[in-house]
Protein backbone atom coordinates (compact mmCIF):
# COMPACT_ATOMS: atom_id res chain seq x y z
CA UNK A 1 0.00 0.00 0.00
CA UNK A 2 2.89 2.08 0.75
CA UNK A 3 4.63 1.80 -2.96
CA UNK A 4 1.36 2.90 -4.38
CA UNK A 5 1.00 5.57 -2.50
CA UNK A 6 4.04 6.97 -3.36
CA UNK A 7 3.50 5.92 -7.02
CA UNK A 8 0.11 7.76 -6.77
CA UNK A 9 1.64 10.87 -5.49
CA UNK A 10 4.02 10.96 -8.42
CA UNK A 11 1.67 10.45 -10.59
CA UNK A 12 -0.64 13.32 -9.33
CA UNK A 13 2.59 15.59 -9.38
CA UNK A 14 2.94 14.95 -12.88
CA UNK A 15 1.73 17.48 -15.37
CA UNK A 16 1.43 17.53 -19.03
CA UNK A 17 1.23 20.14 -21.38
CA UNK A 18 -2.47 20.56 -22.82
CA UNK A 19 -4.38 17.40 -22.51
CA UNK A 20 -2.15 14.93 -23.61
CA UNK A 21 -2.29 12.33 -20.44
CA UNK A 22 -4.19 9.31 -20.49
CA UNK A 23 -6.01 7.83 -17.85
CA UNK A 24 -7.80 4.42 -18.50
CA UNK A 25 -9.86 2.47 -15.67
CA UNK A 26 -10.78 -0.78 -17.00
CA UNK A 27 -13.70 -2.35 -14.16
CA UNK A 28 -13.35 -6.35 -14.29
CA UNK A 29 -15.40 -8.47 -16.53
CA UNK A 30 -15.22 -5.08 -19.46
CA UNK A 31 -14.29 -7.17 -22.59
CA UNK A 32 -11.06 -5.95 -23.86
CA UNK A 33 -11.73 -6.18 -27.44
CA UNK A 34 -14.74 -3.13 -26.30
CA UNK A 35 -11.91 -1.25 -24.42
CA UNK A 36 -9.43 -1.05 -27.45
CA UNK A 37 -12.40 -0.35 -29.95
CA UNK A 38 -13.19 2.63 -27.94
CA UNK A 39 -9.64 3.31 -28.00
CA UNK A 40 -9.53 3.35 -31.82
CA UNK A 41 -12.92 5.62 -32.40
CA UNK A 42 -10.55 8.42 -29.77
CA UNK A 43 -7.49 7.71 -32.03
CA UNK A 44 -9.44 8.82 -34.93
CA UNK A 45 -10.81 11.75 -32.91
CA UNK A 46 -7.41 12.72 -31.37
CA UNK A 47 -6.66 13.03 -35.20
CA UNK A 48 -8.67 16.13 -35.64
CA UNK A 49 -6.83 18.45 -33.14
CA UNK A 50 -4.96 21.46 -34.36
CA UNK A 51 -1.68 21.19 -32.55
CA UNK A 52 0.79 19.09 -34.25
CA UNK A 53 2.70 18.39 -30.95
CA UNK A 54 -0.70 17.84 -28.82
CA UNK A 55 -2.28 15.53 -31.79
CA UNK A 56 1.28 13.44 -32.33
CA UNK A 57 1.65 13.15 -28.26
CA UNK A 58 -2.24 12.12 -27.55
CA UNK A 59 -1.99 9.74 -30.50
CA UNK A 60 0.85 8.18 -29.50
CA UNK A 61 -0.43 7.67 -25.69
CA UNK A 62 -3.47 5.85 -27.07
CA UNK A 63 -1.57 3.19 -29.22
CA UNK A 64 0.87 2.64 -26.50
CA UNK A 65 -2.52 2.26 -24.22
CA UNK A 66 -3.45 -0.53 -26.80
CA UNK A 67 -0.15 -2.15 -26.94
CA UNK A 68 -0.40 -2.37 -23.19
CA UNK A 69 -3.57 -4.01 -23.25
CA UNK A 70 -3.17 -6.18 -25.82
CA UNK A 71 -0.97 -8.63 -23.45
CA UNK A 72 -4.19 -8.94 -21.31
CA UNK A 73 -7.40 -11.34 -22.62
CA UNK A 74 -9.06 -10.06 -19.73
CA UNK A 75 -9.01 -7.67 -16.94
CA UNK A 76 -7.42 -8.96 -13.89
CA UNK A 77 -10.03 -9.66 -10.92
CA UNK A 78 -9.82 -6.76 -9.71
CA UNK A 79 -9.64 -4.66 -12.92
CA UNK A 80 -6.61 -2.30 -14.50
CA UNK A 81 -5.62 1.05 -14.81
CA UNK A 82 -3.19 2.52 -17.32
CA UNK A 83 -1.27 5.99 -17.26
CA UNK A 84 0.26 6.47 -20.36
CA UNK A 85 1.36 10.49 -22.00
CA UNK A 86 4.39 12.41 -22.86
CA UNK A 87 5.88 14.41 -19.57
CA UNK A 88 8.02 17.43 -20.33
CA UNK A 89 11.63 17.02 -18.26
CA UNK A 90 13.00 20.04 -18.91
CA UNK A 91 10.66 22.45 -20.73
CA UNK A 92 8.92 22.54 -24.32
CA UNK A 93 10.58 19.60 -26.85
CA UNK A 94 11.94 17.49 -23.88
CA UNK A 95 8.58 15.35 -23.61
CA UNK A 96 8.94 12.03 -22.76
CA UNK A 97 6.64 9.14 -23.18
CA UNK A 98 5.79 7.17 -19.76
CA UNK A 99 3.47 4.29 -19.36
CA UNK A 100 2.42 3.19 -15.53
CA UNK A 101 -0.22 -0.38 -14.75
CA UNK A 102 -1.22 -0.61 -12.27
CA UNK A 103 -3.78 -3.65 -10.71
CA UNK A 104 -5.60 -1.76 -7.91
CA UNK A 105 -5.58 -3.31 -4.52
CA UNK A 106 -8.96 -3.54 -4.35
CA UNK A 107 -12.01 -4.54 -7.29
CA UNK A 108 -12.85 -0.42 -8.88
CA UNK A 109 -16.00 -0.23 -10.31
CA UNK A 110 -15.48 2.67 -12.88
CA UNK A 111 -14.82 2.63 -16.25
CA UNK A 112 -12.93 5.28 -17.08
CA UNK A 113 -11.26 7.12 -19.89
CA UNK A 114 -10.02 10.82 -20.25
CA UNK A 115 -7.40 12.81 -21.41
CA UNK A 116 -6.27 15.59 -19.63
CA UNK A 117 -3.29 18.19 -18.75
CA UNK A 118 -2.89 15.52 -15.38
CA UNK A 119 -3.37 11.74 -14.31
CA UNK A 120 -6.54 11.32 -12.67
CA UNK A 121 -5.42 9.24 -9.95
CA UNK A 122 -7.73 10.23 -7.04
CA UNK A 123 -10.27 7.15 -8.04
CA UNK A 124 -7.04 4.94 -6.50
CA UNK A 125 -6.36 7.00 -3.64
CA UNK A 126 -9.85 6.98 -2.56
CA UNK A 127 -9.08 3.39 -2.18
CA UNK A 128 -6.46 3.53 0.11
CA UNK A 129 -8.49 5.16 2.31
CA UNK A 130 -11.10 2.85 2.06
CA UNK A 131 -10.41 -0.06 4.04
CA UNK A 132 -10.40 1.77 7.05
CA UNK A 133 -13.54 2.67 8.80
CA UNK A 134 -14.45 4.40 11.72
CA UNK A 135 -17.36 4.49 13.87
CA UNK A 136 -18.93 8.12 14.94
CA UNK A 137 -21.35 8.10 17.73
CA UNK A 138 -23.18 11.75 18.29
CA UNK A 139 -25.00 11.83 21.80
CA UNK A 140 -26.69 14.85 24.21
CA UNK A 141 -29.68 14.25 26.69
CA UNK A 142 -32.40 14.07 23.65
CA UNK A 143 -31.02 13.00 20.61
CA UNK A 144 -27.80 10.51 19.39
CA UNK A 145 -26.64 9.37 15.96
CA UNK A 146 -24.83 6.27 14.79
CA UNK A 147 -22.64 7.01 11.38
CA UNK A 148 -20.13 4.92 9.42
CA UNK A 149 -16.94 6.61 7.75
CA UNK A 150 -14.96 4.84 5.56
CA UNK A 151 -12.85 6.43 3.08
CA UNK A 152 -14.87 9.50 1.97
CA UNK A 153 -18.33 7.43 2.08
CA UNK A 154 -20.28 8.46 5.11
CA UNK A 155 -23.52 6.42 6.32
CA UNK A 156 -25.66 7.19 8.97
CA UNK A 157 -26.76 3.84 10.81
CA UNK A 158 -29.34 4.91 13.26
CA UNK A 159 -31.18 7.98 15.15
CA UNK A 160 -32.89 7.65 18.48
CA UNK A 161 -34.44 10.01 20.68
CA UNK A 162 -34.40 9.93 24.11
CA UNK A 163 -37.32 10.52 26.08
CA UNK A 164 -35.76 11.97 28.85
CA UNK A 165 -37.36 15.07 29.88
CA UNK A 166 -35.56 18.65 30.62
CA UNK A 167 -33.86 19.70 33.72
CA UNK A 168 -36.57 22.49 34.26
CA UNK A 169 -39.04 20.28 35.97
CA UNK A 170 -43.32 20.27 36.02
CA UNK A 171 -45.41 21.40 38.39
CA UNK A 172 -46.47 19.62 41.48
CA UNK A 173 -43.29 17.66 41.56
CA UNK A 174 -40.24 18.23 44.18
CA UNK A 175 -37.04 18.48 42.87
CA UNK A 176 -35.53 15.53 44.04
CA UNK A 177 -37.74 13.00 42.58
CA UNK A 178 -37.94 14.95 39.09
CA UNK A 179 -34.03 14.94 39.11
CA UNK A 180 -34.41 10.86 40.45
CA UNK A 181 -36.97 9.81 37.50
CA UNK A 182 -34.64 12.04 35.38
CA UNK A 183 -31.63 10.34 35.52
CA UNK A 184 -33.09 7.06 35.58
CA UNK A 185 -34.76 7.93 31.78
CA UNK A 186 -31.04 8.94 31.02
CA UNK A 187 -29.27 5.95 32.47
CA UNK A 188 -32.16 3.47 30.00
CA UNK A 189 -31.38 5.83 26.85
CA UNK A 190 -27.70 5.66 27.55
CA UNK A 191 -27.89 1.59 27.76
CA UNK A 192 -30.50 1.84 24.37
CA UNK A 193 -27.76 3.54 22.44
CA UNK A 194 -24.82 1.22 23.67
CA UNK A 195 -26.81 -1.54 22.65
CA UNK A 196 -27.62 0.03 19.26
CA UNK A 197 -24.01 0.93 18.93
CA UNK A 198 -22.90 -2.16 19.55
CA UNK A 199 -25.16 -3.83 16.97
CA UNK A 200 -24.16 -1.30 14.53
CA UNK A 201 -19.96 -1.53 15.38
CA UNK A 202 -19.02 -5.05 16.42
CA UNK A 203 -19.58 -6.71 13.32
CA UNK A 204 -17.39 -4.14 11.31
CA UNK A 205 -14.21 -6.26 10.84
CA UNK A 206 -11.83 -3.09 9.46
CA UNK A 207 -13.37 -0.80 12.48
CA UNK A 208 -10.17 1.76 13.25
CA UNK A 209 -11.71 3.47 15.93
CA UNK A 210 -14.64 5.16 17.13
CA UNK A 211 -15.20 9.11 17.51
CA UNK A 212 -17.67 9.83 20.30
CA UNK A 213 -19.24 13.56 20.00
CA UNK A 214 -21.91 15.95 20.57
CA UNK A 215 -22.71 19.34 22.26
CA UNK A 216 -21.85 19.71 26.16
CA UNK A 217 -21.18 17.09 28.73
CA UNK A 218 -23.47 14.48 27.99
CA UNK A 219 -20.65 12.51 25.74
CA UNK A 220 -18.50 12.29 28.76
CA UNK A 221 -21.05 10.62 31.07
CA UNK A 222 -22.01 8.39 28.28
CA UNK A 223 -18.26 7.46 28.00
CA UNK A 224 -17.73 6.99 31.74
CA UNK A 225 -20.75 4.02 32.12
CA UNK A 226 -20.12 0.33 31.03
CA UNK A 227 -23.21 1.41 27.95
CA UNK A 228 -20.75 0.17 25.35
CA UNK A 229 -18.90 -3.13 24.40
CA UNK A 230 -15.75 -3.45 26.23
CA UNK A 231 -13.86 -4.07 22.35
CA UNK A 232 -15.59 -0.82 21.45
CA UNK A 233 -15.08 1.09 24.44
CA UNK A 234 -10.78 0.51 23.93
CA UNK A 235 -11.90 2.12 20.53
CA UNK A 236 -12.69 5.39 21.07
CA UNK A 237 -10.03 7.37 19.57
CA UNK A 238 -10.80 10.45 20.32
CA UNK A 239 -14.33 12.76 21.67
CA UNK A 240 -15.00 16.01 19.67
CA UNK A 241 -17.62 18.75 20.36
CA UNK A 242 -20.23 19.81 17.90
CA UNK A 243 -23.43 22.26 17.73
CA UNK A 244 -25.35 19.62 16.86
CA UNK A 245 -26.19 15.80 16.90
CA UNK A 246 -28.02 14.90 13.82
CA UNK A 247 -26.76 14.92 10.27
CA UNK A 248 -25.20 18.61 10.64
CA UNK A 249 -22.85 17.12 13.77
CA UNK A 250 -21.88 14.41 11.85
CA UNK A 251 -20.81 16.33 8.78
CA UNK A 252 -19.36 18.49 11.73
CA UNK A 253 -17.47 15.25 12.84
CA UNK A 254 -16.68 14.64 8.99
CA UNK A 255 -14.19 17.84 8.97
CA UNK A 256 -12.21 17.23 11.84
CA UNK A 257 -11.83 13.59 11.17
CA UNK A 258 -9.07 14.01 8.88
CA UNK A 259 -7.14 14.82 12.03
CA UNK A 260 -8.36 12.74 14.35
CA UNK A 261 -7.69 9.69 11.74
CA UNK A 262 -3.73 11.24 11.46
CA UNK A 263 -3.29 11.65 15.04
CA UNK A 264 -4.42 7.66 14.96
CA UNK A 265 -1.57 6.53 12.89
CA UNK A 266 1.04 9.22 15.07
CA UNK A 267 0.02 7.06 18.04
CA UNK A 268 0.58 3.52 16.60
CA UNK A 269 3.73 4.94 15.82
CA UNK A 270 4.58 6.28 18.57
CA UNK A 271 4.02 2.70 20.35
CA UNK A 272 6.53 1.36 17.82
CA UNK A 273 9.12 3.43 18.47
CA UNK A 274 8.48 3.63 22.11
CA UNK A 275 9.09 -0.37 22.10
CA UNK A 276 12.21 0.14 20.43
CA UNK A 277 13.44 2.79 21.76
CA UNK A 278 12.75 0.90 25.13
CA UNK A 279 14.68 -2.10 23.99
CA UNK A 280 17.78 0.43 22.97
CA UNK A 281 17.44 2.28 26.98
CA UNK A 282 17.24 -1.14 28.32
CA UNK A 283 20.44 -2.90 26.36
CA UNK A 284 18.55 -5.91 26.04
CA UNK A 285 20.34 -6.70 22.23
CA UNK A 286 16.79 -7.51 21.21
CA UNK A 287 17.19 -4.60 18.29
CA UNK A 288 19.32 -3.06 15.69
CA UNK A 289 19.83 -0.23 13.75
CA UNK A 290 21.70 0.83 10.69
CA UNK A 291 21.85 -0.26 7.10
CA UNK A 292 24.36 -2.74 7.06
CA UNK A 293 23.58 -4.04 10.42
CA UNK A 294 19.68 -4.46 9.75
CA UNK A 295 20.65 -6.23 6.05
CA UNK A 296 22.44 -8.93 7.64
CA UNK A 297 19.56 -9.27 10.63
CA UNK A 298 17.63 -9.62 8.09
CA UNK A 299 19.38 -12.25 6.21
CA UNK A 300 19.68 -14.11 9.15
CA UNK A 301 15.94 -14.39 9.52
CA UNK A 302 16.85 -12.46 13.24
CA UNK A 303 14.03 -9.36 12.50
CA UNK A 304 10.65 -9.31 13.67
CA UNK A 305 9.61 -5.82 13.06
CA UNK A 306 11.40 -4.01 10.34
CA UNK A 307 11.22 0.01 10.83
CA UNK A 308 11.86 2.61 7.87
CA UNK A 309 11.53 6.27 7.86
CA UNK A 310 9.17 7.29 5.27
CA UNK A 311 11.93 10.10 4.78
CA UNK A 312 14.52 7.94 3.48
CA UNK A 313 15.70 9.20 0.11
CA UNK A 314 18.19 6.78 -0.90
CA UNK A 315 18.21 4.20 -3.56
CA UNK A 316 20.22 1.17 -4.06
CA UNK A 317 22.22 0.62 -7.61
CA UNK A 318 23.58 -2.75 -8.95
CA UNK A 319 27.12 -1.66 -10.41
CA UNK A 320 28.33 -4.50 -13.12
CA UNK A 321 31.51 -4.53 -15.64
CA UNK A 322 30.56 -5.74 -19.14
CA UNK A 323 34.18 -6.93 -19.43
CA UNK A 324 33.68 -9.31 -16.51
CA UNK A 325 31.57 -10.55 -14.07
CA UNK A 326 32.36 -8.46 -11.71
CA UNK A 327 29.08 -7.06 -9.52
CA UNK A 328 28.53 -5.56 -7.04
CA UNK A 329 25.88 -3.23 -4.63
CA UNK A 330 25.68 -0.35 -3.26
CA UNK A 331 23.64 2.44 -1.78
CA UNK A 332 23.31 6.23 -2.90
CA UNK A 333 21.63 9.25 -2.02
CA UNK A 334 18.95 9.85 -4.24
CA UNK A 335 19.99 13.16 -5.61
CA UNK A 336 23.73 12.31 -6.02
CA UNK A 337 22.62 9.45 -8.22
CA UNK A 338 23.62 11.37 -11.47
CA UNK A 339 27.07 12.69 -9.75
CA UNK A 340 27.67 8.38 -8.42
CA UNK A 341 26.69 7.60 -12.13
CA UNK A 342 29.03 9.58 -14.35
CA UNK A 343 32.10 9.10 -11.38
CA UNK A 344 31.92 5.22 -12.76
CA UNK A 345 33.05 6.64 -16.19
CA UNK A 346 37.09 5.55 -15.92
CA UNK A 347 36.98 3.91 -12.99
CA UNK A 348 38.82 0.89 -13.07
CA UNK A 349 36.69 -2.85 -12.13
CA UNK A 350 38.27 -3.95 -9.18
CA UNK A 351 38.74 -7.33 -10.63
CA UNK A 352 39.73 -7.23 -14.12
CA UNK A 353 40.68 -2.84 -14.01
CA UNK A 354 39.06 -2.78 -17.27
CA UNK A 355 37.08 0.98 -17.50
CA UNK A 356 33.47 -0.61 -18.02
CA UNK A 357 31.89 -0.27 -14.83
CA UNK A 358 27.87 0.62 -14.84
CA UNK A 359 24.62 0.96 -13.08
CA UNK A 360 22.64 -1.94 -14.22
CA UNK A 361 19.63 -1.52 -11.72
CA UNK A 362 18.34 1.27 -9.43
CA UNK A 363 15.59 0.41 -6.58
CA UNK A 364 14.27 2.16 -3.86
CA UNK A 365 16.04 1.31 -0.75
CA UNK A 366 12.71 0.98 0.99
CA UNK A 367 11.49 -1.59 -1.68
CA UNK A 368 14.92 -3.63 -1.02
CA UNK A 369 14.27 -3.97 2.75
CA UNK A 370 10.55 -4.48 2.10
CA UNK A 371 11.35 -7.19 -0.32
CA UNK A 372 14.00 -9.04 1.86
CA UNK A 373 11.69 -8.36 4.62
CA UNK A 374 8.93 -10.31 2.82
CA UNK A 375 11.41 -13.54 2.58
CA UNK A 376 11.74 -13.64 6.44
CA UNK A 377 7.99 -13.21 7.21
CA UNK A 378 8.95 -9.75 8.93
CA UNK A 379 6.55 -6.99 9.45
CA UNK A 380 7.45 -3.87 7.82
CA UNK A 381 5.97 -0.42 9.47
CA UNK A 382 7.01 2.61 7.62
CA UNK A 383 7.24 5.47 10.13
CA UNK A 384 6.67 9.02 9.33
CA UNK A 385 8.47 12.22 10.10
CA UNK A 386 6.19 14.02 11.64
CA UNK A 387 6.59 12.67 15.05
CA UNK A 388 9.30 13.36 17.53
CA UNK A 389 10.00 9.79 17.68
CA UNK A 390 9.77 9.31 13.61
CA UNK A 391 12.58 12.25 13.32
CA UNK A 392 14.42 10.08 15.76
CA UNK A 393 14.63 7.21 13.33
CA UNK A 394 15.54 9.48 10.48
CA UNK A 395 18.27 11.96 12.14
CA UNK A 396 19.48 9.81 14.98
CA UNK A 397 19.49 5.84 13.68
CA UNK A 398 19.66 6.17 9.94
CA UNK A 399 16.16 5.77 8.93
CA UNK A 400 16.66 1.50 9.47
CA UNK A 401 16.35 0.12 12.24
CA UNK A 402 14.36 -3.12 13.43
CA UNK A 403 13.06 -4.89 16.66
CA UNK A 404 14.47 -8.71 16.76
CA UNK A 405 12.85 -11.89 17.55
CA UNK A 406 16.30 -13.10 18.77
CA UNK A 407 19.07 -11.84 19.90
CA UNK A 408 22.17 -12.18 17.30
CA UNK A 409 25.67 -13.63 18.57
CA UNK A 410 28.73 -11.58 18.21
Amino acid sequence: MFRLKRTLNTLASKEGRGTELVSLYVPPGKAISDVINMLRDEYGTASNIKSTTTRKNVMDAIVKVQQRLKLFKEPPEKGLVIFCGAIPQNGAGSERMETYVIVPPEPIHIYLYRCDARFHTEHLQEMLREKETYGILLIDSQNSTLATLQGRRLEIVRELTSGVPGKTRAGGQSARRYERLREMRLQEYFTRVGQHANEAFLPIENLKGIILAGPGPTKYDFEKGEYLNYMLKSKIIDTVDTAYVEEQGVKEVVQKAPEVMRKVRYIEEKKIMQQFLYEVGHDTGKITYGEDEVRRALESGAVNILLLSEGLDTSRVTIKCSACSFQEQQSVKNQKLMEFQQSLMGKPCPKCNAQALSIIETEDLIDDFAKLAEYTNSEVEIISTETEEGQMLKNSFGGVAAILRFRLHE
